[in-house]
């Protein structure tokens, strides 16, 4: 004897409510959770003074060259331009901290994501509320990206300021040969911006794992520092010219086609498929890691 099908002649009232609710809900905890990560990140002081020294690069390059008059004879790109124009000051700024200052500010910063939770017992808490790990995650890194491009645009916003101040000032001769006005110049520097905050998105997702992989944040900083100087060192290596292109600080400097005219977005777009490469696979293993780790420990 087959009993009756009563589900659906149950009355309105007997059926369990549909909380409609309940997405607009997590949207607004998901953008609760990254405004206080950005207020987390952007509160700190060792995150103004990392960023105050980052600000001091332009400004001690462009002081250099006031003071000298040999800026003509080597050093780092556009060095020998910015006597005839101070605009070429960010351009220079941003090749000198690239090598070095970015990622060490960068590899702090990713560092210190989760191990730095960990470390002050406050991830418990960040989980129970409920927060989720996969958004605990991504809103990590999303906090550590807008630190990347905060900090390029302040090399750049200061480099062209203390040029302006230091040194005239006018059309901006590109690597083509062709002048550009100061619209174009202000969008071709935005422009070095965003590579350059793209490029370190392959270093802060390593850091991010290094900092699921212990509570110690100062280990996992170092670690991902001492990794991005060993990327750049195996990149100088002719016998290793066959790993080159797989190294995630391969294209670090590759934006000079973003200074020509026209502009060729090449180089921009295999550098963004080469850093979401190692976002995926070191995002994956990071939330593999932080999935398993115990909080309550």
């Amino acid at each position: 004897m087959s009993l009756p099908d009563t589900a659906g002649s149950l009355p309105e009232t007997a059926r369990p409510p549909v909380d409609t609710a309940a997405p607009a809900r997590r949207r607004q905890r998901s953008f609760a959770l990254l405004g206080s990560e950005l207020a987390l990140v952007f509160r700190r002081r060792r995150a103004w003074a990392m960023l105050g020294a980052l600000a001091l690069v332009p400004i001690l390059i462009a002081v250099a060259v006031k003071l000298t008059t040999d800026g003509d004879d080597g050093g780092p790109a556009f060095l020998g331009d910015i006597t005839n124009n101070g605009l070429f000051v960010a351009f220079t700024a941003l090749t000198v901290s690239i090598p070095l200052f970015l990622p060490l500010t960068v590899g702090v910063v990713a560092g210190d994501t989760v191990a730095g939770e960990a470390s002050h017992g406050t991830i418990r808490y960040l989980l129970v509320a409920p927060t989720g790990r996969v958004r605990f995650i991504l809103v990590k890194f999303a906090g550590a990206v807008a630190f990347c491009l905060a900090a390029t645009l302040l090399v750049v916003l200061v480099g062209a300021a203390i040029g302006a101040v230091l040194f005239p000032i006018g059309p901006v001769t590109l690597l083509s040969g062709t002048q550009v006005g100061g619209a174009s110049y202000a969008g071709r520097a935005l422009l070095l911006a965003l590579y350059v905050a793209m490029s370190m998105l392959g270093l802060v997702a390593i850091g991010m794992f290094a900092s699921t992989l212990t509570n110690v944040p100062v280990g996992a900083m170092a670690a991902t520092v001492v990794l991005a100087g060993a990327s750049q060192v195996l990149d100088q290596l002719p016998q290793l010219d066959w790993l080159h292109p797989y190294l995630f600080s391969h294209q670090w400097l590759g934006f000079g086609d973003l200074l020509r005219d026209p502009i060729s977005f090449d180089s921009f777009g295999s550098n963004a498929v080469l850093q979401l490469g190692y976002v995926d696979v070191f995002g994956a293993l990071a939330y593999s890691r932080f999935a398993s780790k115990d909080i309550l420990s």
